[in-house]
């Protein structure tokens, strides 16, 4: 059965619809004292960073200038995005209004912007072939759940219902579908971008993680258990990300 464009975008919308799923842990209990959120932002920065990590060392790859050159401009980026947004005094998304608004755009940011480099990586996939193309929407599917955990990390707490944080990661995703298609037609034009494309979403998840989660974590939980919590977050998610390539 020949590969079409159409079966490229439904592999990759799979793998988008797969962020929501990790809204569900939260339909089992959601209320949260102080330092159960700090140590939620502390997850969640351990699971980007883990996922940031992961994205140097597939850039590496192929080119440590352009990977490097994409993290500082993803960095630049999110920084300037914040900026802006913080002389928005009507800033709100769903429930949540002023610095826990902000705070919810620029992760759903962060992981959108990862997600233009993972529907990428299934439209050159699956340029390569059926099989290399099923095995990577099932990984990067996989992947997705933990990504939708983190956005829930930071929604949920803060108020929002859990079926709108599973939308907002499945939102996150969407760009997934839509790059995953021209990435396949012309996959000899996107293979040579994805080093800068990588580096780009590892630095705005690098400074996400750095700038918001961390230093709000330590303001609501312990020291002690907020690092013990990113450490055990981040090796936790590259375990998870090393026996998915050893499938």
């Amino acid at each position: 059965m020949p590969i079409t464009p159409f079966t490229v975008f439904l592999a990759a919308l799979v793998t988008a619809l797969a962020t929501g799923l990790g809204a569900v842990p939260f339909l089992f209990g959601r209320s949260m004292s102080r330092r159960g959120l700090g140590l939620s932002n502390a997850l969640a920065a351990g699971l980007m960073l883990a996922a940031s990590l992961m994205l140097f060392y597939e850039g590496q790859v192929d080119s440590w200038p352009l990977v490097t050159l994409g993290a500082v401009l993803g960095g630049v980026f999110i920084m300037a995005s914040r900026r802006f947004l913080r002389g928005r005094r009507d800033l709100h998304i769903g429930v949540l209004r002023g610095a826990d608004a902000l705070k919810a755009l620029l992760i759903v940011g962060a992981m959108t912007i990862h997600s233009f480099t993972e529907g990428v990586g299934v439209g050159v996939s699956y340029g390569g072939g059926e099989e290399l193309g099923v095995f990577i929407t099932t990984a990067i599917a996989i992947h997705n759940i933990p990504e939708g955990l983190a956005i829930s990390l930071v929604l949920v707490p803060r108020g929002m219902e859990v079926w709108k944080a599973g939308l907002w990661s499945i939102f996150s995703s969407l760009p997934q579908p839509f790059m995953a298609v021209p990435a396949f037609l012309f996959v000899e034009a996107f293979a040579p971008l994805l080093p800068v494309g990588l580096g780009f979403a590892a630095g705005a998840m690098i400074w996400m993680a750095a700038r918001e989660l961390i230093p709000e974590a330590l303001d609501d939980a312990p020291p002690r258990l907020v690092y013990t919590m990113i450490v055990a977050a981040t090796a936790a998610m590259l375990l998870f990300q090393y026996v998915l390539k050893l499938q």
